[in-house]
């Protein structure tokens, strides 16, 4: 294999480890207030993380969210930031979940269950999650809102990349 094959197939596997998931949806909302954001990601919730789970061991998927304002020409400013903490402690004695919420550090919701669909959607989706006033947006601007999910323990790619699944929704701010 030539040198330039194997630059061109690291390169592959790297971009292959950052790509977006076909099945990411980000939905913005914006009201009158404020700005909030849907999103699933349903590809993270693999038959390996049901695995991991079952075992007992704690998992964990951080959620980055940005809301940036596109800049043409220059770096994109970013507006608001939220880190969303989602934890999952299976009990094999009693067979029910233990899920945790945390967003920007703090404790928001935690619920027991022994529901797999639940815990999957629990793990994989957020409704409703607000990131900031609208008074910190300026009319007529596009901007967009990118979610970086990772996960714990981490499934990683060939030479220890770790695996992220991101996604971006884009929107033009008109009150």
């Amino acid at each position: 294999m030539s040198r330039r094959t194997a630059i061109c197939s690291l390169l592959l596997v790297l971009f292959a480890a950052t790509v977006a998931a076909d099945s990411v949806r980000i939905v913005p909302i914006v009201n009158e207030r404020q700005v909030l954001v849907n999103f699933e990601m349903g590809d993270v919730y693999s038959p390996d993380v049901r695995e991991t789970i079952s075992s007992g061991l704690r998992t964990t998927f951080t959620y980055d969210i940005e809301l940036r304002m596109l800049v043409p020409g220059w770096v994109d400013r970013t507006i608001a930031t939220k880190t969303v903490v989602m934890t999952d402690e299976y009990d094999n004695l009693t067979r029910r979940h233990i899920l945790t919420r945390l967003v920007d550090g703090r404790t928001e919701d935690a619920l027991e269950t022994d529901d797999e669909t639940e815990v999957k959607r629990w793990l994989t989706a957020i409704y409703r999650l607000p990131l900031c006033a609208t008074t910190k947006l300026e009319r007529n601007r596009d901007y967009y809102v990118r979610v970086t999910g990772r996960q714990r323990p981490q499934r990683s790619f060939p030479l220890g990349w770790a695996a992220r699944v991101t996604g971006q929704a884009k929107f033009t701010f008109v009150p």
